[in-house]
């Protein structure tokens, strides 16, 4: 199998922008995955920020995995890639100026494009984890991901969450980051295609949802005329690879009658250990007590 370069990666992932298309994203996590992605003629991966967590740390989507561990996952993605890889890189890893970093590095790792968010992460305690900056300092991570960025191929994608935002403050904050120079938007939350066609249209850069399924947008030929370019539908090969580890394993061990056979959700939050992080939360971070 011939290699792709980075850069040629980085061009096919802007053809696909360029199109009338709407793909799906394939969830890779690590070299194998990626390789098997491609051979199945998936034209981009994305390496999710809440999969990276369960797979370097066996840790909860709270915001524990560090810069240079993500990057790492990246780059070993990135070193047998054959598809274009898109890095969740969440709120970029702290203000304006760690998203540059943020920027530089997974340049280097190989990704395609990368998504940076307007979420107040680590969320602070006793506050929803869906908080969001202000638009101005969202604007100032866009900006910033721009000037680092060296290959002007690479592309950075401002991503907001339409779930818990008015449409109009939708529409005001991505309008905000189109303007600011963003290549694309992501927009998680969005109900269905009443609710995503009042934002698409006051858009024009390329758009990316992340749907996890949602059966109101299930409408391929129909999402790509509103200008969806990428649609995340989750992360299930992620799980199912975690099912089957158990599910062998406990075969191994001759346990299949003996130990209750949970579903990969279950799994997910029994090794995770999510309770002891809250129970952290509370005893080292609830300072108002």
């Amino acid at each position: 199998m011939s290699r792709i370069s980075h850069k040629g990666l980085r061009s096919a992932f802007r053809e696909l922008l360029a199109s009338h298309t709407c793909y799906h994203t394939a969830s890779v996590f690590d070299p194998m995955s990626a390789r098997i992605a491609a051979d199945l003629g998936f034209e981009v991966g994305i390496l999710g920020g809440s999969v990276a967590s369960l797979q370097v740390l066996g840790a909860p989507d709270f915001a524990l995995i560090t810069l240079s561990e993500f990057v790492e996952q990246a780059t070993r993605i990135g070193r047998v890639a054959q598809l274009p890889v898109i890095a969740d890189a969440d709120h970029g890893y702290g203000n304006a100026l760690n998203v540059m970093r943020t920027v530089v590095e997974l340049e280097r790792a190989g990704v395609a494009a990368l998504t940076i968010e307007d979420t107040l992460l680590p969320a602070t305690f006793g506050r929803k984890s869906t908080d969001l900056i202000s638009v101005a300092e969202g604007i100032g991570k866009i900006r910033a991901a721009l000037e680092a960025r060296v290959d002007p191929e690479l592309c950075i994608i401002a991503r907001t969450n339409a779930g818990v935002l008015s449409t109009e403050e939708t529409i005001h904050r991505t309008k905000a980051y189109q303007k600011a120079g963003a290549d694309g938007i992501c927009m998680v939350g969005v109900r269905d295609f009443d609710h995503l066609e009042e934002i698409a249209a006051q858009l024009t850069v390329p758009l990316m949802l992340v749907t996890y399924g949602n059966k109101a947008l299930q409408d391929d030929a129909r999402l790509a005329k509103l200008g969806v370019r990428i649609s995340v539908d989750g992360h299930g090969a992620y799980f199912a690879a975690i099912k089957a580890t158990y599910d062998a394993l406990r075969e191994q061990r001759n346990m299949t009658h003996r130990t209750e056979n949970l579903s990969a959700t279950e799994l997910t939050h029994t090794y995770t250990l999510p309770e002891s992080y809250i129970e952290w939360a509370k005893e080292f971070m609830n300072v108002d007590e």
